[in-house]
C-alpha cells in the first residue's frame, strides 16, 4: 500500500480495534493476467518500489487512493505503465502532482482518492490505455460482476506475485456491507464487492487500484477486514460519488 512504516502502523492499529478499518488490499483467488487486458492498470512507485495500484483516467493524469499517497511529496512518487511485470518493463513517469482529496479522513477511511498529475504524457498503446469513468452518482446495481486487479498478496499475510493478477468480484449493496461492516464504517463515498463465501478479494499491494464494470472504473481499492475472508467484502471508494473531484483536479 502506501510507505511500509506507516502501513504496518495503521495494520497494527486495526488489530487493535475492530471498528477501525483495515487497509487491505489485495488480490486473492484470481488469476496470472496480461496488461494489455487491464491496460488502465498502473503500478505506483515510491521511490522506485511498488507501493499501490493506480488507474489511467487519461494521458496526463491517473486517480489512486488517498491513503497510498497520504504523506508522500509527488517527489517521491512515480508511476509505471505498459507492464504486466512489477518492477520492470513498461514506461516510467514521474508523478507531478499529487492532488488528494482534502475531506480523506484517515481514521475511517472516507473520501479515500487521490489524482495525480503525471510530469510527462504516457504513450498510449496495446498495454497503456484510459479506463472508462462513471456519471456523477451513477448507479452501480447490487449483483453487478467486477473485475479487481493488482499485483497484491495472494492470501492474508502472504507473498506478492511479480505478474498482474485479477479476479471477478460481485457488486454489494449498501445495505449488506453495512451489515458487515456496521452502519457508520460505510459512507456514500464506498462500495462494495466480494462473493458468497469469500475466497476472491483484493489484499496488501492492491490498494489504490480499479474496480472495474463494464469497461467503466466504479471504484477505487480501500479497504478491508483481512483478505476474502467470508463475512467481510472488500470495501472501495466510490468514484460515481466523488466523480466531480476527478473533473476538478484532470479536467476530464
Amino acid at each position: 500500500m502506501f510507505k511500509l512504516a506507516l502501513v504496518s502502523a495503521l495494520v497494527a492499529l486495526a488489530a487493535a480495534s475492530p471498528m477501525t478499518p483495515r487497509l487491505d488490499g489485495r488480490i486473492v483467488g484470481g488469476e496470472t493476467v496480461v496488461i494489455e487486458d487491464f491496460p488502465y492498470q498502473l503500478s505506483l512507485q515510491y521511490y522506485g518500489s511498488h507501493i499501490c495500484g493506480a488507474s489511467i483516467v487519461s494521458k496526463n493524469f491517473a486517480v489512486t487512493a488517498a491513503h497510498c499517497t497520504n504523506g508522500s511529496p509527488a517527489s517521491t512518487l512515480s508511476v509505471r505503465a505498459g507492464s504486466s511485470i512489477k518492477g520492470s518493463g513498461g514506461q516510467v513517469v514521474q508523478v507531478k502532482a499529487v492532488y488528494q482529496n482534502p475531506k480523506f479522513n484517515n481514521y475511517n477511511i472516507d473520501y479515500d482518492i487521490s489524482v495525480l498529475e503525471l510530469s510527462e504524457p504516457l504513450n498510449f498503446g496495446a498495454g497503456a490505455q484510459p479506463v472508462g469513468l462513471p456519471r456523477l452518482n451513477q448507479e452501480v446495481p447490487a449483483g453487478s460482476d467486477s473485475v479487481v486487479s493488482g499485483w497484491g498478496a495472494l492470501t492474508e499475510g502472504g507473498g506478492s506475485p511479480s505478474q498482474l493478477q485479477a479476479v471477478h468480484v460481485g457488486i454489494i449493496s449498501q445495505e449488506e456491507c453495512k451489515k458487515a461492516y456496521g452502519d457508520s464504517a460505510i459512507t456514500d463515498r464506498m462500495i462494495c464487492a466480494g462473493v458468497n463465501g469469500g475466497g476472491k478479494d483484493a489484499c496488501q499491494g492492491d490498494s489504490g487500484g480499479p474496480l472495474v464494470v463494464d469497461g467503466q472504473l466504479v471504484g477505487i481499492v480501500s479497504w478491508g477486514y483481512g483478505c476474502a475472508r467470508p463475512t467481510s467484502p472488500g470495501v472501495y471508494s466510490s468514484v460515481s460519488n466523488m466523480r466531480d473531484y476527478i473533473t476538478e483536479n484532470a479536467g476530464i
